[in-house]
């Protein structure tokens, strides 16, 4: 079965993690680096990192934008096969936000939707 999670881009991870623990109920599951945190509540997945941060989803894209809180948030889909997805999604007209992205937990892409909110697809580094 497919999981899904919800990422935020913030400006504090620490800030942020302390937000959604305080007041919203969420445990911190994981920070392993001070740009990224994953947080949980109910069976919800909240992945939060800072610009730059580390990883991934902090990191600027070919075209040299960097991520900036509200204009980025995105929910994030698993895939088997990113490549093959990408390719079947840009045949099929989707537009992506940049290039394919490595980080350090795998690999990740940006597709737009019809109104112009993303979509992470993501597919986690082997082993």
């Amino acid at each position: 079965m497919a999981e899904f999670s919800m990422r935020y881009i913030v400006v504090d991870v620490d800030e942020a993690v302390n937000f959604y623990t305080r007041h919203l109920g969420f445990e911190l599951v994981m920070k392993p680096g001070p740009g990224f945190a994953m947080l949980r509540r109910e069976g919800v997945r909240l992945l939060v990192n800072a610009p730059e941060g580390g990883g991934g989803a902090g990191q600027r894209l070919s075209g040299g934008e960097l991520p900036q809180p509200g204009g980025w948030n995105r929910f994030q889909v698993r895939v088997d096969d990113l490549a093959a997805v990408v390719d079947a999604l840009r045949r099929a007209g989707v537009l992506f936000r940049g290039e394919v992205i490595e980080g350090r937990g795998g690999r990740q892409a940006l597709a737009v939707d019809p109104s112009g909110n993303l979509v992470e697809l993501f597919q986690v580094n082997p082993g």
